[in-house]
């Protein structure tokens, strides 16, 4: 039975907190195999237009080049329509994998009320990481994992990383203005940012 994790997300721009994550989640989990899945188009919220989806997939080759087990997946950015986390679940699903979800704070809280949030459940074994350090968060989100626990059956376990306070928004802010965001980014990603003129 393969270990396939996913990890989703607009990735716009992908930093090092996004690879630290990844890395964690696959050495915890003992992952075979990583999905590294950039959205199409956001049912959540409005996607940033300053880079393309092709930019941001080539950003997410580059930052995880040579890690071994990782496999950078255009799903949902070949797929028309809003990404949906269900439907890339579905894709792949099987018989002789069983699949670990990685989900941020704000995701975890809000699982529940996903498309397909009963299914996606079933599908998957949902894991999260926590790239905050709001104390207010720590009851809600054992409330919230009891409730998992006792209506899906499933047990969500918390993956631990070095917390980088850092949102890709906020290097998209810091950008714009000039300002100076290499402690917070893979070089080359940088180096592809710049070349391209992205975020300006």
């Amino acid at each position: 039975m393969l270990r396939i994790g996913i990890y989703g997300g607009a990735f716009a721009p992908i930093h090092k907190g996004h690879i630290e994550a990844a890395k964690a989640f696959m050495k915890q989990m003992w992952l075979d195999m990583l999905f590294i899945v950039p959205t199409g188009e956001s049912p959540h919220k409005e996607m940033d237009k300053s880079a393309t989806s092709e930019d941001r997939l080539e950003m997410c080759r580059i930052a995880f080049d040579g890690i071994e087990g990782i496999v950078i997946s255009d799903t949902e950015i070949k797929r028309e329509g809003k990404s949906y986390s269900i439907d890339t679940l579905r894709e792949l699903s099987g018989d002789d994998r069983r699949l670990f979800m990685l989900c941020g704070t704000d995701m975890i809280l809000t699982l529940d009320d996903w498309d397909g949030s009963d299914e996606i459940f079933k599908l998957c074994y949902p894991v999260y990481i926590r790239r905050e350090q709001d104390s207010a968060l720590d009851k809600v989100i054992i409330e919230k994992l009891a409730k998992y626990q006792h209506i899906y059956h499933k047990n969500v376990v918390k993956i631990n990383a070095p917390v980088i306070e850092v949102s890709s928004s906020e290097i998209r802010r810091r950008l714009k203005a000039g300002e100076d965001t290499s402690e917070f980014m893979h070089p080359e990603v940088l180096e592809y940012i710049k070349k391209k003129g992205l975020y300006t």
